[in-house]
C-alpha cells in the first residue's frame, strides 16, 4: 500500500524502469515473430507439435498408422514447400 501510494505521488518514479522493461519485451516479441514468419513459409501450418496431421482434407505428406482413430503423422519436410502437397 505504501509502494501504491509512493507511486501516486510521483508518476515518473519508475517511468525509465518500465520504458526500459517495455523495450525489453519488445525486443524478444520482436525476435519470436522474426523466427515464427520464417518458419511459417516452410512448415505446414496443419503440422501439431507432435508432427501430426490435424488437416481436415488430404495431404500426400499423411501416414495413418494402425490406429484409426488417431491423427495420421506428418511425413512432410520441414525444408521444402509443403503447399504443393495438398490435394485441392
Amino acid at each position: 500500500m505504501a509502494d501504491e501510494q509512493a507511486r501516486s505521488d510521483n508518476p515518473e518514479l519508475d517511468s525509465e524502469k518500465t520504458r526500459a522493461s517495455l523495450d525489453r519485451l519488445y525486443d524478444i516479441y520482436r525476435d519470436i515473430a522474426t523466427t515464427a514468419d520464417k518458419v511459417m513459409q516452410t512448415r505446414c501450418p496443419y503440422k501439431d507439435a507432435e508432427s501430426r496431421c490435424t488437416a481436415k482434407f488430404g495431404c500426400q505428406n499423411q501416414f495413418f498408422t494402425s490406429d484409426p482413430t488417431s491423427l495420421p503423422a506428418c511425413a512432410g519436410s520441414d525444408q521444402i514447400d509443403y503447399r504443393d502437397a495438398w490435394d485441392t
